[in-house]
């Protein structure tokens, strides 16, 4: 039989002890993976992380459910507030032709003064009544043109106001509550057109 070679058995040797080291390695592993406290601190680890998620979403929920309840809340308080936007509509043009006809009163003889003071209390109690239940009149004249607010009509050319402003108004508009409930119909100001051909002139 042939001698081995010191090479050789030094190559076997190392064989063997990592060999040995791998058994080792996989022994511990094994002890490590049975040990009560490593399975302890493991499931410790995993309750805690679960805990936490529970919590932030909980904590979402919360928020959420929150949210629906000031929402909900809003739009009841919306609701109460402009449930009378119909009725409201429907009388605004009463109190139009009561304004008119006082105006119309006012411009013929003093033999009906006694009826004009009665539709003037009438109509003072109207708006009151009407403010109640918070509709306000639009002052327009004077105000600069909104969109949100007026209906331009037409313009006239005044040379004492400046364009855009409005300058007249055919039917007076309401809000309900700072929402709109009918627009001022107007007429608004616009240049003279003199001072437009002056200017062209000029340049």
């Amino acid at each position: 039989m042939a001698k081995k070679s010191k090479k050789q058995e030094v190559s076997e040797s190392e064989i063997v002890i990592d060999a040995l080291e791998e058994m080792m390695t996989e022994d511990s592993e094994e002890s490590m993976e049975d040990d009560p406290l490593t399975k302890l601190v493991n499931e410790l680890e995993t309750a805690r992380a679960e805990t936490s998620n529970n919590w932030n979403l909980y904590l979402r929920e919360r928020a959420d459910l929150e949210n629906a309840r000031k929402r909900h809340q809003r739009d009841k308080e919306d609701a109460l507030r402009f449930a009378n936007d119909r009725l409201l509509k429907e009388m605004i043009p009463v109190l139009d032709n009561l304004e008119r006809a006082v105006e119309h009163a006012g411009q013929g003889d003093d033999g009906n003064q006694g009826l004009l003071e009665g539709v003037n209390m009438t109509i003072n109690q109207f708006r009151k009544a009407m403010e109640t239940f918070g509709v306000k009149p639009i002052i327009a004249i004077g105000a600069d043109f909104d969109p949100n607010l007026h209906q331009a009509m037409g313009q006239i050319e005044s040379a004492e106001q400046a364009p855009n402003t409005v300058v007249s108004e055919f039917q007076k508009g309401y809000l309900l509550h700072d929402r709109l409930l009918r627009p001022s119909l107007v007429i608004l100001a616009k240049a003279p057109t003199n001072e437009t051909t002056d200017s062209d002139t000029e340049g």
